[in-house]
């Protein structure tokens, strides 16, 4: 049987490295974008492009024909809920198999419905026909890209709870489980916690940004309430950056949950920050910033 997968949020940090993984598989790929999305140049030759919108479910029917599996994350910093339940009724009219990008907010029973959602969408899913995957991921080592703008514009990142200790997973480790989930048996009704391989505060990850740039990069903590503002006027969910800040501090106290899962299902142990840093170099040195 032939299988074609649809991506939705297909441009963000993990949806270019799931469309690779995918072709790599000999899987016909389609990707959800709206148009006009400047991320489009992140796919890779050979995905189809799908226009639609997740605010309007009728909108996506030309994408989900002959789909097989969908690989589901939502824009929740841009888009509610609402219309979850009904783009979920016609992925299930259309697709076998569904890979939910979720949190380790679910895994550890923190997230709440006004914050991100995840334990929602994981609700509705449940309910479904659909054989399913839900990878309960720690924060992306993109998330690292927030620091960039200070970095690039000085040696001193400022932001709350510089202890605040994480297992953030490489955005490609998580695509390729994902895909593995989509593409092969065993995988349906498991609900994954994916995590990087170290444990990591804040501050020891802008440490390793300086080694990598060549330089030494200080971090300085700030009041949460001062970061607060700053990430609501930059277009954070209120309800999104206090449940951001919450846990962070929570890290301070106790590190991140780890787990092996990225070594059992790929062989191979999970990418450390450091790698992900020398990949992603020219995003925080000023000269290429600059061009």
């Amino acid at each position: 049987m032939s299988c074609r997968v649809l991506i939705t949020a297909a441009t963000g940090n993990v949806g270019p490295h799931a469309a690779v993984h995918l072709l790599n598989a000999g899987v016909a790929v389609r990707a959800l974008v709206l148009p006009g999305d400047p991320g489009i140049d992140k796919l890779p030759d050979g995905v189809e492009l799908c226009y639609g919108d997740l605010a309007d479910p009728d909108s996506l029917d030309a994408a989900l024909d002959g789909v097989t599996g969908v690989f589901w994350m939502w824009p929740f910093f841009t888009l509610s809920v609402d219309t979850a339940p009904a783009v979920l009724a016609k992925i299930e009219a259309q697709a076998t198999r569904i890979v939910l990008v979720s949190s380790v907010g679910v895994h550890i029973g923190l997230e709440r419905r006004d914050n991100n959602c995840h334990a929602y969408l994981e609700e509705l899913i449940e309910g479904t026909s659909l054989e399913w995957t839900f990878l309960r991921t720690t924060g992306f080592m993109a998330n690292a890209l927030g620091f960039a703008g200070q970095i690039s514009n000085g040696d001193v990142v400022r932001f709350p709870y510089g202890e605040a200790a994480r297992t953030s997973i490489h955005e490609d480790d998580l695509a390729a489980i994902g895909v593995r989930a989509l593409t092969s048996d065993g995988h349906a009704g498991k609900k994954y916690l994916v995590t990087g391989l170290e444990v990591l505060t804040q501050r020891e990850q802008v440490s390793i940004i300086g080694d990598v740039l060549g330089r030494s990069l200080r971090w300085e903590d700030v009041h949460a309430e001062v970061a607060r503002a700053k990430m609501v006027e930059t277009g954070w969910p209120p309800a999104y950056a206090d449940g951001a800040l919450d846990y962070f501090g929570r890290l301070t106290r106790e590190p991140e949950v780890m787990s092996s899962t990225v070594a059992e299902i790929l062989g191979r142990p999970a990418r450390t920050f450091r790698e992900w840093a020398e990949e992603h170099k020219s995003k925080f040195d000023p000269q290429e910033v600059s061009l």
